[in-house]
């Protein structure tokens, strides 16, 4: 992946992509797949709003059946199951755990019948992938880290988990792998038009300040939470999710949650083996650019977590990282953000813009094609979308299974750990190799960041190289999430921003601005 903002300058493309989140990368890497020529700008870095602030899901909703959203949970379980084979590396399966007590919300014949609806929606899967009713002693044997006074009995049911940041990386790779120009860090100051109608967008490199005018023969807003700043005919409602990272608690198995304050479910999940707690829905009318984690929705989740904990009772202290991410949901009048379906839909404006609102990380695929399939319509192209069932940029080519096999035996050898080898493979999968190179180069590199955690030093060192990199926080937060998953001591950031700086050439002066803009952010919370 490169960063050339010289390709911007007087060139004229079919599609102005503005946001790359998830539905920004798919709508990119879908209309490049066409041949349409593509340019998808962020004023940030990819993926850096609530496109790496979800929940690591990929996953077809099982709480929108309580409000009968039949279409959306189809929808979603058939991504999933596209997903798991396409991408193996980068969607992996994760079972649920619904522990059901005598005071539970939802009972156990409620539930089961909701289960078994979840898996017809999914159509035909694999006898490892439907739900499994479990005994009170069963269930307490498979979750021993739950409070059993009072549990009646429980269920597991199967989903999908992911990197959303990676996931995001690896389509805006395979966007400019296929043609498109992309940017990050690249912001529109403003719009042109002709004659009412949009034409193209003065872009301004962030990085260096330099501008340049982009024609464009149509433009589509995905930039999220920033929408209305782009077009001011948008309208849509925000919500604003928290998730906590907290010490191991799981093995590979989670665990689908009811809140006993307001009866909303979350999530206590494993992730790069610690532990996502998550997450909080609440309305938001703050600033969109500086969400931040408040004492109250730290309160809410350890005690909603501490109230089903039998072998820990987690504090501040434990906490070990977190996020909060803000959801963009359609105009609603419900009380609650949680009852504001999270379906998609598409704007277009008099002036030709394209705005996508609402949707999921695990049905953007699907709303993008949408998008390109109104803009192909408008240009009269009659190219069908190619993303369905297209292999992921970063697979590999060969028998999944085999191929990770070979790649443990390299690292191995290597003197990579296995735990690290593992996550190595489902982080860059077809360009493992290369990482590997870097070991065999320099064999110290093989070695762990941090003792903790399963990411080694030749991974930090290829992310710098390789992945449009413009800021220290693009590196340790994106493409590694060493700032959510370390506590991380100031020695310890500096050590990392000196390794990053030789890579990217940063002098002196640079490291240093880096290295304080990254502490004050995330080290003085």
């Amino acid at each position: 992946m490169h960063r050339d903002f010289s390709q911007l300058k007087d060139r004229n493309v079919d599609v102005l992509v503005c946001g790359g989140g998830v539905y920004g990368a798919w709508t990119a890497y879908d209309a490049a797949l066409r041949g349409l020529k593509v340019a998808i700008v962020d004023q940030g870095d990819w993926a850096c709003a609530t496109s790496s602030a979800s929940s690591k899901l990929i996953h077809g909703g099982l709480r929108y059946l309580e409000s009968l959203d039949f279409k959306l949970v189809r929808k979603t379980l058939a991504e999933r199951q596209m997903l798991l084979k396409t991408a193996p590396h980068r969607v992996w399966p994760l079972r649920f755990g619904i522990p059901i007590y005598k005071h539970s919300r939802i009972g156990s014949l409620q539930l089961k019948i909701g289960l078994l609806l979840y898996d017809l929606l999914a159509g035909t899967v694999p006898k490892t992938q439907t739900y499994q009713y479990h005994s009170h002693a069963e269930f307490a044997e498979r979750f021993p880290c739950l409070e059993t006074t009072d549990l009646a009995a429980g269920f597991t049911y199967f989903d999908a988990q992911t990197d959303d940041a990676r996931y995001v990386l690896e389509l805006i790779a395979g966007a400019q792998n296929s043609g498109a120009i992309c940017l990050n860090y690249c912001r529109v100051n403003r719009f042109l038009e002709n004659d009412g109608r949009l034409c193209g967008a003065v872009c301004q490199d962030q990085a260096t300040g330099e501008t340049a005018d982009v024609g464009a023969t149509r433009i589509v807003n995905t930039a999220g939470q920033w929408s209305a700043r782009l077009h001011d005919n948008n309208r849509y409602r925000l919500s604003k999710g928290v998730h906590l990272v907290l010490p191991k608690m799981l093995e590979n198995e989670a665990l689908l949650l009811t809140a006993q304050t307001d009866g909303r479910v979350f999530f206590m999940m494993p992730w790069y083996g610690l532990t996502l707690l998550g997450t909080t829905d609440t309305d938001y009318s703050g600033d969109i650019e500086h969400v931040t984690v408040e004492a109250e929705d730290i309160r809410y989740l350890l005690s909603e977590a501490n109230r089903v904990l039998r072998t820990a009772n987690w504090t501040e202290d434990d906490i070990i990282g977190r996020y909060a991410g803000l959801r963009v949901l359609k105009p609603s009048d419900e009380p609650s953000p949680s009852a504001v379906s999270r379906d998609w839909t598409l704007k277009i404006a008099p002036d030709g813009l394209l705005s996508s609102i609402g949707g999921k990380l695990t049905s953007a695929r699907e709303d993008a094609e949408h998008i390109v399939d109104a803009v192909c319509e408008q240009l009269g192209i009659g190219t069908a979308g190619q993303t369905f069932g297209k292999p992921f940029p970063w697979r590999p080519d060969t028998d999944y299974a085999e191929w990770c096999a070979d790649a443990s035996r390299k690292a191995t050898h290597l003197g990579i750990d296995s735990l690290s080898a593992h996550w190595l493979q489902r982080r860059h999968g077809n360009r493992a190799p290369a990482v590997f190179e870097l070991c065999e180069q320099e064999p110290e590199l093989a070695r762990r960041i941090t003792p903790a955690l399963p990411f080694i030093m030749a991974d930090l060192v290829f992310c710098a190289q390789h992945e449009m990199v413009v800021h220290l926080e693009d590196l340790l937060r994106r493409r590694l999430p060493l700032l959510i998953l370390a506590k991380l001591t100031p020695a310890e950031l500096q050590r990392l921003a000196s390794i990053a700086a030789e890579v990217l050439g940063w002098d002196r002066d640079t490291m240093h601005h880096q290295l304080d803009t990254c502490t004050e952010k995330w080290l003085l919370h």
